[in-house]
């Protein structure tokens, strides 16, 4: 590789924010930073805590939580490095590192995402079958198998991506090492690693996709033949949750990569790319958890419980 690449590093441009508002938007992704991270752990902490949690739908819970948190931490303390500091280089090691995590969590994500809507799925359409369908056996597989998999196609991408040659040119117009920044970057043929990202992208992406579609049509087909006004509610209560971090997280993710290259500007894809890295972690605590009437009960039993022991 050494061999291979002529770039040692990259710069990483950052946001397109004018020289004036970089403190106020330095102050702005931190505290959105500090909130995802303190949302996602309480999140945690309480599924672990409070046995009454321990459940299939708040296991996966659980990892989503540490998803949005691993991938959050992926990109955003650099972004806010660069932003105070006028050093915005970044080793071709560690951008690939930064890219390889970047992938592995993306996918992780939209895998949880999936089993979730599975798990809606088998709770309201099979509810005598739930605990002998979701067993912990079961539950304890997927998870495992959501983590590995993602991780080893971002393996692909990354090995497929250090056999690129990266001659002159070596500013990254975005505030992380995309991978779609990165080959616009290549000087030597990249057909391979283009094919890969619709292939491994489609796979990863837009077939969970359908399978949560399909998993929802499912469920609405269920819904209407509910007489109880209040059942109808509390399910919709629950999958809203769910179908509104489906919305955010893969409006951004297929509209951003499942396009040709040069059909979107960098200020639009930064955007796009901002949503999904910054706006949809910090936000699926409040959307998915946090608004959830078991959370908030099993929040005053843990402090209740710290309370009583102190």
């Amino acid at each position: 590789m050494s061999n291979q690449t002529v770039v040692s590093q990259f710069i990483l441009l950052g946001l397109p924010v004018p020289q004036g508002y970089q403190h106020l938007f330095y102050a702005l992704f931190l505290a959105m930073y500090l909130t995802t991270v303190l949302g996602n752990l309480i999140i945690i902490m309480l599924i672990l805590l409070d046995s009454h949690l321990h459940t299939p739908m708040y296991l996966f819970l659980s990892n989503l939580s540490l998803t949005d948190l691993c991938f959050s931490s992926v990109t955003m303390p650099k972004l806010l490095q660069n932003m105070q500091s006028q050093d915005t280089y970044i080793s071709f090691v560690g951008c690939l590192t930064q890219m390889y995590f970047f992938m592995g969590f993306g996918g992780l994500e939209i895998f949880l995402l999936v089993v979730m809507a599975y798990d809606r799925y088998v709770a309201i359409c099979l509810p005598l079958q739930y605990s002998s369908i979701m067993s912990p056996k079961l539950c304890m597989c997927v998870v495992l198998l959501s983590w590995v998999f993602p991780m080893l196609c971002s393996m692909l991408h990354t090995l497929l991506l250090a056999r690129l040659s990266f001659c002159e040119n070596n500013v990254i117009p975005h505030f992380f090492c995309d991978i779609s920044a990165l080959l616009k970057l290549a000087c030597s043929d990249i057909y391979i690693n283009e094919l890969m990202i619709f292939v491994v992208g489609g796979f990863v992406m837009v077939i969970p996709f359908l399978l949560i579609v399909v998993s929802y049509v499912q469920i609405i087909s269920s819904i209407l033949r509910i007489s109880s006004t209040r059942a109808i509610h509390k399910v919709f209560s629950t999958c809203g949750s769910h179908l509104s971090v489906v919305s955010l997280f893969y409006g951004t993710v297929i509209g951003l990569y499942l396009h040709p290259s040069a059909s979107i500007s960098t200020v639009k894809e930064i955007v796009m790319s901002l949503m999904y890295t910054v706006v949809t972690p910090m936000l699926n605590p409040f959307i998915y958890s946090l608004r959830n009437r078991t959370m908030k009960e099993a929040l005053i039993r843990v402090l209740c419980k710290k309370r009583i022991s102190l």
